[in-house]
């Protein structure tokens, strides 16, 4: 007979003795952890941000939309001050998703973000989310983030909504072509991205591991397709830097893509973008978009596996 383990609940305190000093910084490491439950790519832009004499725990970015996600901690039940402080939060920072991480919810709190979902628009997103950690037998303690909270269409990957009429002709291409792509990365190379649900933006981004360094899909007006890696750290100086250390494995970064690369500096702009282009329009035709959505995949899965190992090199 098969001898089984015991899967044991480990309190959080034990794990995170501190919610600031302890917890936040470690979400802060592993915020891919939270974003492949919520169905995003995250990246974060700062911890304790101040707003007025209180501190966010966590401000993150939606890379998938550019937006701000706001991300309040409390490793107890939930309370009213905790949920005053998220509003707050949210407001400051013009938020578009909103998570509440917490060992436990309270049924009026859970009441109120529901109320919330179901009060605001297809923009505007709430998440509750509860934290355990457990462990089997003797093991390391392993965290597990638990949605009990979710917007309305969370389910959905191409939602359907009044907004949807609110949409032009192009706006809806550009969503239902991203949607097919999203749909293929988390189906066909799982570890790629989180992403859930696309935007009708002409543009997408997925994350690189390193903050503002990302790797891009878009397709310009001129009427071209492009795949990229985008650098934007914040600091031209830094930019140009770490531009000029990548360029410097120029030759083995194309021999693995098997063509050369556009690699443009932008000295007159703030940030630096490396890329390849092809001629294409989101009013194509159905079959031609299907070529372009596996040429974009093929070129991504290609520019992870040129340019992770040297990222990790310089940037690590």
């Amino acid at each position: 007979m098969i001898e089984l383990s015991n899967l044991d609940a480990v309190d959080l305190r034990d794990v995170w003795p501190n919610e600031a000093h302890d917890f936040t910084p470690w979400l802060a490491e592993n915020v891919d952890r939270l974003g492949e439950v919520l169905g995003m790519d995250l990246e974060v832009r700062e911890t304790e941000a101040e707003v007025g004499s209180f501190s966010l725990d966590v401000l993150a970015h939606d890379l998938g939309t550019n937006r701000p996600v706001v991300i309040e901690n409390q490793l107890e039940p939930t309370d009213h001050d905790h949920l005053g402080k998220l509003l707050t939060y949210a407001a400051r920072y013009d938020a578009y998703t909103v998570v509440w991480l917490v060992r436990e919810f309270r049924s009026e709190h859970r009441a109120a973000l529901d109320w919330l979902n179901q009060r605001t628009g297809e923009d505007t997103e709430f998440f509750g989310v509860v934290v355990e950690a457990w462990k089997i037998d003797r093991s390391r303690p392993a965290p597990r983030f638990t949605p009990v909270v979710v917007p309305n269409d969370w389910q959905k990957q191409a939602p359907e909504s009044a907004q949807t009429s609110e949409l032009t002709e192009r706006q809806l291409r550009y969503r239902k072509f991203f949607q097919a792509l999203l749909d293929t990365l988390r189906e066909e190379h799982p570890g790629f991205t989180s992403a859930r649900k696309a935007a009708p933006t002409n543009w997408y981004n997925f994350s690189s591991g390193f903050a503002g360094i990302r790797y891009s899909l878009a397709f310009s007006k001129g009427g071209s397709a492009r795949v990229g890696l985008h650098i934007s750290r914040g600091d031209k100086h830094r930019n140009e830097e770490l531009f000029d250390l990548l360029m410097a494995h120029q030759k083995n970064v194309e021999d693995t893509l098997e063509h050369p690369l556009v690699w443009d500096r932008k000295n007159d702009l703030q940030s630096c973008m490396i890329s390849v282009e092809r001629e294409g329009r989101i009013e194509d035709d159905e079959e031609t978009l299907e070529e372009f959505r596996q040429w974009m995949v093929e070129h991504l899965l290609k520019f992870r596996e040129a340019f992770g190992p040297h990222l990790d090199e310089i940037l690590s």
